[in-house]
């Protein structure tokens, strides 16, 4: 299986004054850091390597998961300076010392219960630098930013999304490390995939499960009432 890149290093001011004093990772969700949800989802869909982009409080998340073996993975850490945040796409390039050629990528506030197999086999199956996980929510729960049509993405747009946008970007890419060359040291990640997008590099993988994030105060909600379900 491929490793995975979870980044974490977002100041989740939306969410202060919480995230004031920890990192979002670490929010307690009935009595368990979010991020130990995360990590035990990933060990029962086959990932066994994960690699933590972390910025402010990095250290703490560090602390908690340690090198991962808990969750019976092994897992490593790229830091960036907390007072000079890079964006989600200058966070993965400075991880490069670390990083395999072939990875996937996903946020550290998703709780996303796909099947990461099939995703990469279809990642390597398409025969693109980059796949983009999509999911149909038809600007319901949030915009949809994506066009896509006859099995391919011909607009992906995060700031400006059109209403003849149907799909959402799902969180989860696969990609190669080498598309990361010649962007700067400071980026969104959604700049590189509009590129890539824009030059036909892109594969797509359409999942119909619902994803969670903590993101929001709403979303932790909703998170937190999927979690209690498990138990009624």
């Amino acid at each position: 299986m491929l490793p995975l890149l979870i980044l974490c290093g977002g100041l989740a001011s939306r969410l202060y004054p919480t995230t004031k004093t920890i990192p979002k990772s670490l929010i307690m969700i009935e009595d368990t850091p979010f991020i130990s949800y995360q990590l035990d989802l990933l060990y029962t869909r086959g990932i066994r390597d994960v690699i933590l982009c972390v910025g402010k409080f990095g250290s703490m998340i560090e602390d908690y998961v340690g090198d991962g073996s808990f969750w019976g993975l092994r897992v490593k850490y790229s830091y960036e300076d907390e007072n000079s945040l890079l964006g989600t796409g200058g966070a993965i390039k400075n991880a490069e010392h670390i990083l395999p050629r072939k990875f996937m990528i996903m946020y550290g506030d998703s709780y996303l219960d796909v099947n990461y197999r099939n995703i990469a086999e279809t990642y390597y199956k398409k025969k693109k630098p980059m796949l983009i996980t999509i999911f149909r929510n038809k600007n319901i729960g949030d915009k949809s930013n994506i066009y896509y049509k006859n099995g391919k993405i011909s607009v992906y747009d995060k700031f400006y999304p059109s209403p003849s946008m149907k799909y959402i970007d799902y969180g989860l890419l696969v990609v190669d490390r080498d598309i990361f060359r010649g962007y700067p040291e400071k980026f969104d990640l959604s700049v590189l995939m509009s590129h890539y997008v824009n030059r036909e590099k892109v594969s797509s993988y359409i999942t119909n499960i619902p994803f969670y994030e903590i993101g929001s105060k709403e979303g932790i909600k909703q998170f937190e009432d999927k979690q209690i379900s498990l138990y009624l």
